[in-house]
């Protein structure tokens, strides 16, 4: 299976997290972005289902969209999940290994009970061989030279 993290510079900048889950990318927004330091727990709140097709997309949403912005791939790859994902979301706990370019290894998404709307999730490094203890996301945001070329992606129009 597949996931896929978009640079996502909207209103703000976040990141928006995607694995492959039932013929659909399970998507959420994480403020912070993810980590690769065991002691960062980052704040991810499901959204909306996306189709299988976004996993490539990068581009700009338009103006008078929602999340209007560009849209950069920042990390993309597999993902292993640990037992059946759809019963583990269910049940408030995904963990999985995550082989990409950036982000590889163990995480867990945990759901926050009794928080809100009940889309309040954690994202969270597992222990492992790839945990970097200085990690910093702002040293692995995309470079200038890629955001430049931003202004050569085709629209993405949304309905």
């Amino acid at each position: 299976m597949r996931f896929v993290v978009h640079e996502h510079h909207a209103t703000r900048l976040h990141f928006d997290f995607r694995l492959e889950i039932a013929g659909a990318l399970k998507s959420w927004a994480i403020p912070k972005g993810p980590s690769m330091n065991l002691s960062d727990k980052r704040l991810a709140v499901m959204v909306e289902d996306h189709p299988l097709e976004y996993i490539d997309f990068e581009g700009i949403i338009p103006q008078g969209h929602y999340g209007a912005g560009p849209v950069l791939i920042w990390d993309s790859g597999e993902f292993q999940p640990e037992g059946n994902p759809e019963t583990s979301l269910q049940k408030g706990r995904l963990s999985f290994t995550l082989n990409g370019k950036k982000l590889k290894g163990s995480f867990s998404l945990v759901l926050m009970k009794g928080r809100g709307s009940g889309k309040d999730w954690l994202l969270i490094k597992g222990k492992d061989s790839f945990a970097k203890e200085e990690w910093k996301i702002k040293e692995e945001l995309t470079p200038a030279r890629k955001k430049r070329l931003i202004g050569k992606i085709p629209s993405c129009e949304t309905s």
